[in-house]
């Protein structure tokens, strides 16, 4: 089914890092609107918004204390309700963080909950009593250390599989349902067009609430127990019913731990439940023992095979995004690609090998110029709650890694990575901000920057450019099929894609070697891009970090 989604390209805007108005070194809404101009000159039709409501900002504005008011750090509703029309009036479509697994513990519901045990808001949330002076159960957190937190006020402990300060909904409830849904549709009447769902497949949690066996540490990860539960596509289907089916929207949703069988459930055509999800089982492929802290080489191969199970698992049914980077992941030219010498050829060749797949791509801000990692000197230089629990955990209570590997791990792999601000020119702070901006900017803005990129027609920006007008031009790109080429060779991914009687070779070089490549039937194609100045013939000479795309005459 051909829908306005699949044909897409998303951008995806941090709000807080993204362009700062006011000099109070935080990006808002009207640096969003001052830089609409600057995105419909790129070609994206839509921009996810990452979470502007109020919160505490324990886990970056993830923590929502009110749903329907938007944080002072960021504007106004008016600022907001502007930033709706100047997009729609440029034709693009502005999508909502949905974060509704948990609240913040700031939350009014919250507030409530915990003041005694008949409170009419205490089931919005999950209590449960203690076991033997303990916790419920060895449930671990995702940012470590239990999920459950004691509350002295009820002598009872509530459940946060994120931070403490971070307390899980309780979805069996009914009532909180209603509030929920009533919230999106304020939402959505106000001229949304969709929902980026954070990890909704959380929602539903196996109601025994048993003990993760066999137990290898103190606290277990307990996916089986909180990840697609048994009651999720029933909260999913009845949200579309309810909600979602009122409206012509984008809804794409967070979705950890899935297999192909549960994605087509989650995105089928006759499921009634989400437009698409993110799975991140491509993203996992160089993390080592302790996860992301412990990152290993990349294996392309592994790469391949993932992307390919996703590409073929969901080609008939259902759909896939398209990502490398957002706000959770590190900058992908550092992580898969090169920062010296063929730092602006590997930018280009892994935009290549992703925006020719099947599936709705995302342009994390920043990524259509290279922006690249920071380099953290020392653990002060950090912002994320999760990076200081993990170092607890890692480096101080467990010391199963040095100070010096955590710091390793931190600059391959932390979530601050994505977070540094955008760099729009090479004025003072990149353009960000007139004043002191919240976090410290990438010292390499000098180079890479907006301003720079935009007047040079051979740069990163433009190579992105030319990467959403040819999906816009070309239904292939958006429909065909996919099929995998040289499976196992350790630095090419080759693929094509084949639709109404047109084809497309897609040759990414992951690497520094060099590769004489035979073209076969492919050689009296025409290049339709490229980051490399050749001409096709028989056989071509890949580059380091080359990329072609050509289409069969």
């Amino acid at each position: 089914m051909k829908t306005w989604w699949k044909e897409s390209v998303i951008y995806q805007v941090y709000p807080k890092s993204f362009c700062d108005s006011n000099g109070d070194g935080i990006g808002d809404i009207q640096g969003i609107i001052s830089k609409l101009d600057y995105l419909k000159d790129l070609g994206i039709d839509i921009i996810w918004i990452s979470p502007l409501y109020e919160s505490p900002n324990v886990d970056n504005g993830y923590d929502i204390s009110h749903y329907q008011a938007i944080s002072k750090d960021y504007g106004t509703m008016e600022d907001f309700d502007q930033l709706l029309k100047e997009a729609h009036s440029r034709n693009i479509k502005i999508v909502m963080d949905l974060v509704v697994n948990h609240t913040s513990d700031q939350h009014q519901w919250f507030i409530e909950s915990r003041k005694s045990k008949d409170n009419p808001y205490r089931d919005y949330y999950i209590w449960k009593e203690g076991k033997d002076g303990k916790e419920p159960n060895n449930w671990a957190s995702i940012f470590s250390g239990s999920a459950w937190q004691y509350d002295e006020a009820t002598n009872m402990y509530y459940l946060h599989l994120y931070s403490s300060k971070q307390p899980d909904l309780n979805w069996e409830n009914e009532t909180v349902r209603q509030e929920i849904y009533h919230m999106m549709k304020w939402w959505l009447d106000k001229g949304i067009d969709g929902f980026r769902m954070d990890v909704i497949n959380k929602i539903s949690k196996v109601q025994t609430y048993e003990d993760v066996l066999p137990a290898s540490s103190k606290y277990m990860k307990p996916s089986r127990y909180t990840s697609n539960g048994p009651r999720i596509h029933e909260f999913l289907k009845e949200m579309n019913h309810q909600v979602l089916s009122h409206y012509d929207v984008m809804t794409v949703g967070e979705i950890t731990a899935c297999s192909i069988a549960q994605a087509k459930q989650y995105t089928g055509e006759n499921e009634d439940e989400l437009s698409m999800l993110f799975q991140f089982e491509h993203m996992d492929v160089d993390l080592g023992k302790y996860g992301k802290w412990t990152p290993i080489p990349l294996d392309l191969v592994k790469l391949k095979t993932n992307l390919t199970k996703w590409q073929e698992g969901l080609a008939d049914d259902g759909w896939n995004s398209l990502f490398w980077d957002n706000h959770d992941q590190p900058r992908v030219v550092s992580r898969f690609g090169q920062t010296q010498e063929y730092w602006k050829d590997s930018a280009k060749m892994l935009a290549t090998a992703l925006h020719f797949l099947k599936g709705t791509p995302y342009i994390y801000q920043g990524e259509e110029l290279g922006m690249t990692n920071y380099h953290f000197e020392s653990l002060e230089d950090c912002k994320d709650v999760e990076v200081f629990n993990a170092y607890k955990d890692l480096v101080e209570e467990r010391q199963v890694l040095t100070h010096e590997e955590m710091m390793k791990g931190i600059n391959a792999n932390s979530r601050d990575n994505a977070r540094t601000p955008m760099q729009w020119d090479d004025s003072t702070n990149a353009g960000f901000t007139q004043g002191t901006p919240w976090m410290k900017v990438n010292p390499n803005y000098h180079k890479i920057n907006a301003k720079q990129q935009i007047n040079d027609s051979t740069s990163i920006y433009h190579y992105y450019q030319k990467l959403i007008q040819l999906r816009h031009q070309m239904p292939i790109i958006v429909y065909g099929e996919y099929e995998l080429l040289e499976k196992d060779h350790p630095d090419l991914f080759v693929y094509t894609r084949e639709y109404q009687g047109e084809k497309l070779l897609v040759i990414t070089n992951f690497s520094t070697h060099e590769y004489d490549y035979d073209l076969r039937d492919f050689s009296d194609g025409k290049l339709l891009i490229s980051n490399d100045d050749i001409k096709i013939n028989q056989v071509i000479h890949i580059k380091p970090y080359g990329a072609y795309v050509i289409k069969k005459s």
